[in-house]
């Protein structure tokens, strides 16, 4: 259990540095485009749809990660597709059309964990950067 737990950490750790990295860059595009002057409809879906693009490629990475992890641990039946079972539990899906073997089956639920975790992370951004761009589109029309 103690071993399932670890590999889970660490990917978890890998998964959040990326999210970081990611939304670092994210932020700093949404910051870089609220100083140009004329806000717009087309400047808001502009930026809403570069950030949720950038954030989904980060957590497609995410689960790419996940993916590699279970190849290397062999925690799914030989032939299973390991990115569609990664992607299944990072998005807390459960289909339960794969089952993991025994000994990683700790490693499902703590991808889940992670997921939910990140993708509460990214919605919470995507409201900011919705909330910030709009606030500075309202100061603008003043």
């Amino acid at each position: 259990m103690l071993t399932q737990l670890m590999v889970g950490a660490g990917a978890s750790v890998c998964g959040i540095t990326i999210h970081s990295f990611m939304m670092a860059a994210v932020l700093r595009v949404a910051r870089s485009h609220a100083v140009r002057p004329g806000y717009s409809s087309m400047s808001l879906a502009w930026i809403m749809s570069s950030a949720v693009c950038v954030l989904m490629a980060a957590h497609t990475l995410e689960v790419t990660i996940w993916a590699a992890i279970y190849k290397a641990v062999g925690i799914a039946p030989v032939g299973a597709d390991l990115f569609y079972f990664a992607f299944v539990n990072y998005t807390t899906l459960g289909y339960g059309d794969l089952i993991p073997v025994a000994r990683w089956r700790l490693l499902g639920p703590v991808a889940a964990m992670n997921g939910i975790l990140l993708f509460g992370w990214s919605t919470a951004v995507i409201f900011e950067i919705l909330r910030r761009t709009l606030m500075r589109m309202d100061e603008v029309v003043r």
